[in-house]
């Protein structure tokens, strides 16, 4: 989100405003100690696959691979997190994307796995 405001409002708009291409960035969950320690990053982008631990709310402490992530709602699905509804039937639970940690990352897709090096390599030189 790049806005030239520090007002308050002016900051909620532009999140609310922003395009979908944005978004993923908005959808950032902090990593777990050791993956934080494996590759020198602290927060990356939620996706479907990645496997989460819920840190607040009434599901706290469940663990779950996500099914689903909701950029226009800036909301995550994890497996194994439902409630009931009215007709009876397990609905999936809308679960923000700062109230999780991700543990486990899923890196079947070569590109992530890619970015992932590129980022830690950077991290590295600058560091040296």
């Amino acid at each position: 989100m790049k806005t030239k405001s520090k007002k308050p409002r002016a900051q909620r708009k532009a999140m609310a405003n922003a395009p979908h291409h944005r978004r993923r960035k908005f959808l950032s969950a902090p990593l777990s100690d050791d993956l934080r320690a494996k590759y020198g990053l602290r927060n990356l982008p939620i996706r479907k696959g990645d496997t989460v631990r819920v840190m607040r709310g009434d599901f706290s402490g469940i663990e779950g691979k996500v099914i689903r992530v909701d950029r226009e709602r800036a909301r995550v699905f994890v497996e194994g997190i439902t409630r009931e509804s009215v007709s009876g039937e397990a609905k999936s639970v809308p679960i923000h994307a700062s109230k999780v940690m991700i543990t486990a990352l899923d890196l079947s897709d070569k590109w992530r796995a890619e970015a992932l090096e590129e980022r830690a390599k950077a991290r590295a030189e600058a560091s040296a």
